[in-house]
């Protein structure tokens, strides 16, 4: 059955369906009888419709518009009894009854104020909602980390005194993974480094004749700064990732859950070993890196600015202080402990399947870097800062 409108007097009878499929038809003969129409009020009945879907709700609340497009007053029915709660669930509330003149000075002023101030509204009220949203889950995110990283400290505390719930022989396995397999890639980089190091001093001080200071800005700068945050980045990106990795997917495959239902605690059993054995190792290859360091900076130096190797070696155990191995010891501490909560926390984080290994992998270098530079600053603002 069709869609038919009929004039009558002035009362719009609407018959029939009103939906997607004949909206289009009920619109031109809607404009039809307008445009023949001298009538301008007219009275929409509604009662014989006996089918309405969105699109038909869409269209009847278009009426009113369409009406006054055409200088008519269109004033809706009541739809029937089994349509209405439909109509109703689906409709927006009514706007406040507008007169034809009232409607052609708003749509006159609508341009002007009335549209940029609702969209101004909008757009603030948007950008409020977002920066709430981001705000709550930031502090929900460092509320998780927090407990993460109390969790594990206390873990590891405890795991010194009770070894209930340890692995024997997990500790010496990621010692031997972090440490023994770390040792290659740490001192062919920091070998690298020491030279470069040496290079670029010696570009600067050439300048005022005092070439033979580039072995005690070597000696300060490798000791205090570039070998242990050479190294710690290193194993960010080498173990940390590993460690994110591990227990993603440990968490993908329910593991974590099935040590919980066995009554074994997840941090002790996983992560306990891995911060032991971070905690150790890296302070020792940080103190290989310094070593391996100044080796490849004394070559360099040697080889290409004509400095004799005992003048180098005297220059670099004057320059040395024990202070100065020490600090890159505590930061390489504070480092190893970084780069092993984040990379738990990043793992324990994992949402999704292969995919959110990659990303928690990902994300656990990303901020584990971040977080060594930011505690490499707080170290020498403690440490040097007058």
């Amino acid at each position: 059955m069709a869609v038919r409108l009929e004039l009558s007097d002035d009362v719009l009878h609407v018959s029939g369906p009103l939906t997607v499929a004949s909206i289009g038809q009920a619109q031109a003969q809607l404009e039809s009888l307008l445009q023949s129409s001298t009538i301008r009020s007219l009275r929409v009945d509604l009662n014989a419709v006996d089918r309405l879907d969105t699109g038909g709700v869409v269209w009847v609340e278009r009426l009113t518009r369409i009406g006054l497009a055409h200088n008519c007053e269109l004033a809706i029915g009541d739809l029937p009894t089994a349509l209405r709660t439909f109509y109703e669930s689906v409709a927006p509330s009514p706007p406040p009854a507008m007169t034809p003149v009232d409607a052609v000075q708003t749509d006159a002023a609508e341009g002007d104020s009335a549209q940029p101030a609702e969209s101004f509204d909008h757009r603030a009220e948007d950008m409020l909602d977002r920066l709430g949203d981001r705000a709550y889950r930031d502090a929900h995110a460092a509320l998780d980390f927090l407990y993460v990283m109390s969790d594990l400290a206390w873990a590891s505390v405890a795991g010194l005194f009770r070894r209930r719930g340890i692995r024997q022989g997990s500790f010496i396995e990621q010692a031997s993974i972090i440490g023994a397999d770390g040792v290659g890639i740490v001192a062919l980089v920091l070998f690298l480094v020491g030279g470069v190091s040496t290079l670029q001093a010696a570009a600067q001080l050439r300048q005022f004749g005092a070439n033979v200071l580039v072995a005690d800005l070597l000696a300060i700068g490798i000791t205090r700064e570039l070998g242990p945050l050479m190294t710690a980045i290193m194993i960010a990106g080498r173990s940390g990732s590993a460690f994110a990795a591990e227990i993603a997917t440990m968490k993908f495959t329910e593991e974590i859950d099935a040590l919980r239902t066995m009554a074994l605690d997840p941090l002790k059993l996983v992560a306990v070993p891995k911060m032991w054995a971070m905690l150790l190792s890296l302070p020792l290859l940080t103190i290989m890196a310094d070593f391996v360091g100044l080796l490849g900076g004394t070559v360099t130096g040697v080889l290409s600015l004509d400095i004799s190797p005992t003048t180098f070696y005297s220059r670099v155990a004057n320059a040395l202080l024990l202070k100065d191995i020490v600090t890159g010891l505590i930061k390489s501490v504070s480092f190893a402990w970084i780069i092993t909560t984040i990379s738990v926390y990043r793992g324990l984080q994992f949402r999704g399947g292969a995919s959110g290994v990659g990303n928690a992998t990902t994300s656990a270098v990303v901020t584990s870097i971040f977080a060594i530079i930011v505690l490499d600053l707080t170290w020498g603002l403690i440490f040097y800062l007058r």
